[in-house]
């Protein structure tokens, strides 16, 4: 679609790998064209709200974020979440959110460690990660196939905490606690509940185009190749490669 000059919103993951994802950037940067990943909790209302607060230090800088996303399956290796050739595991279909939520709030890590339990395919049933800044802050994900979680997350900083009770990636509440203070509860509007999450996305797309910008303040592409070099490194210690895609990048680089 980019060689035909056409605009492009893609599906998350964005691509098997970050080796794909900058052929494809540096592609839509050359024709000129909008290219954006279609990471819809960025543009969720409840997430923009949460990232403002942290921004503007509700709860002092940030040491530790968790965030969970786990299906309770079971999926036969027939299945598209098994199939080696398709992408399959769980890290790029449920894994996405939780690494991009931390780095939505810290941005790119400086250093990863990830244990997996890998299907006969070769595939990750379940993926665990622990994720590290210079700056001393962790982060926690996980992601299954083969057992529902939660899919909460929670903010831990130096003088407070976030906690999102469920569906981190399209909230319909959070609850921030600050020391000294009593919990205040943000609440969605309920225009904005699961059925209409996409909605935001398309509209922050319209308005991008209709505004003449090639790419997404809310979901930039170099955060998208940020993402998706750590989903590299995760897969590359846990040991999970696609048919015909060659050799991952083993370390990080933080923009």
């Amino acid at each position: 679609m980019l060689e035909a000059g056409r605009n492009v919103l893609c599906e998350k993951p964005f691509t098997l790998n970050a080796r794909e994802a900058a052929e494809l950037v540096a592609l839509a940067r050359d024709k000129g064209r909008f290219l954006m990943e279609a990471m819809w909790m960025y543009c969720h209302p409840m997430v923009r709200r949460l990232k403002a607060l942290v921004d503007d230090g509700a709860v002092g800088e940030v040491r530790h974020v968790r965030a969970d996303f786990g299906l309770e399956g079971p999926f036969p290796a027939s299945h598209r979440l098994r199939d080696p050739a398709l992408g399959g595991g769980a890290l790029l279909d449920l894994g996405v959110y939780p690494v991009s939520f931390a780095q939505l709030l810290l941005g790119e890590p400086s250093d990863i460690v990830g244990r997996a339990v890998l299907s006969e395919e070769g595939v990750d049933l379940q993926t665990g990660a622990v994720l590290s800044w210079e700056s001393g802050a962790l982060a926690s994900v996980h992601c299954s196939i083969v057992g529902g979680t939660e899919t909460s997350a929670s903010i831990t900083g130096s003088r407070g905490r976030i906690d999102v009770p469920d569906g981190f990636f399209f909230p319909d509440r959070f609850v921030l606690h600050r020391d000294g203070r009593d919990p205040e509860e943000f609440t969605a509007d309920p225009a904005h509940g699961p059925r209409a999450s996409l909605r935001h996305e398309a509209a922050e797309v319209m308005r991008a185009l209709r505004a003449g910008e090639t790419e997404s303040p809310l979901v930039p592409l170099d955060g998208t190749l940020a993402v998706m070099r750590t989903l590299d490194a995760i897969r590359d210690r846990v040991g999970v490669h696609y048919p015909g895609e060659g050799a991952l990048a083993p370390e990080v680089t933080p923009a």
